[in-house]
């Protein structure tokens, strides 16, 4: 058995590794890939197979893939470049005849208006043509979207956002990492995985969560979408990125970022962190 982690130099990647090495497979049968192997040399001693992926480079990706059973295929992070990337990613685990490939989309894919989630509909109805196994694992929001940008909300009093009182069904990395890892060792192919946490919050709830751990005064601070583009950009998120993470929380306002599935729960066969806990540890 090979399997195969893309993108592993990122923090979704390093979970998933390490999420590998806890559910016990050999360290030899895992290949860890990423651009800059340096990021992963402290591995270099455990025994896991590290190999340069580099999406927009389709021979790191054939030399990868060959006699993979398995590959994690972890989404790309530039927005408006993953199609040609994911593209090539999924031509050379054709042509290696993988035997199941699982892709970290975003959840409700299949129904959402968000404009991030356009790459990742196009990956999804590219690998289902590929004729390859595919397992789809839509992931909700990171919580650490939210508690890595606490000391900003400390300082400020405040969080902006445009998301009204849509719910977020916000999960950490390392469980969804250890949920992807659950899921592409027994999946099958053909499986959708709805990805959230088990509770749900508004912005609202999360700034009174900070203001009470922290007994600090921290408020929600709800504008129309087009002014909290201006926000983003004027903090220097350059076009088109703060356009696309506004639509977010307007995709917040209109529900598209809840889960209601429970199936990370169920593939980690325990309740998700909660957000009282990943604020408390952000705090810590």
């Amino acid at each position: 058995m090979t399997i195969v982690v893309t993108a592993a130099t990122g923090q979704l990647g390093r979970l998933a590794l390490e999420a590998l090495l806890r559910k016990g497979v050999p360290a030899g049968e895992i290949v860890a890939g990423g651009r800059d192997l340096s990021k992963l040399a402290d591995l270099a001693d455990t025994g896991i197979q590290l190999k340069v992926i580099d999406y927009d480079r389709p021979d790191t990706l054939a030399e990868a893939f060959r006699g993979a059973d398995k590959v994690l295929f972890i989404s790309a992070s530039e927005p408006g470049r993953r199609i040609p990337q994911h593209k090539n990613v999924i031509d050379a685990a054709k042509a290696a005849n993988v035997g199941l490939i699982a892709y970290t989309s975003i959840a409700n894919a299949g129904t959402t208006t968000m404009k991030l989630a356009s790459d990742h509909l196009a990956t999804e109805a590219a690998l289902m043509a590929s004729g390859l196994p595919v397992v789809l694992l839509r992931h909700g929001w990171y919580l650490e979207v939210y508690t890595a940008q606490i000391p900003g909300y400390l300082e400020r009093g405040s969080i902006a956002g445009a998301a009204g009182g849509g719910r977020v069904s916000g999960a950490s990395r390392a469980d969804l990492a250890e949920a992807d890892v659950e899921a592409l060792l027994n999946a099958e192919g053909g499986e959708v995985y709805e990805m959230g946490g088990d509770e749900s919050f508004t912005l609202s709830e999360l700034a009174a969560e900070i203001s009470r751990q922290s007994g600090r005064e921290v408020a929600y601070n709800d504008l129309p979408t087009d002014e909290f583009r201006q926000v983003l950009s004027s903090i220097g998120l350059p076009a088109p990125l703060d356009e696309i993470l506004a639509d977010c929380d307007r995709g917040i306002r209109d529900g598209e970022l809840h889960v209601g599935t429970g199936n990370l729960s169920r593939l980690l066969g325990r309740p998700t962190r909660s957000l009282e806990e990943a604020v408390k540890a952000a705090l810590a």
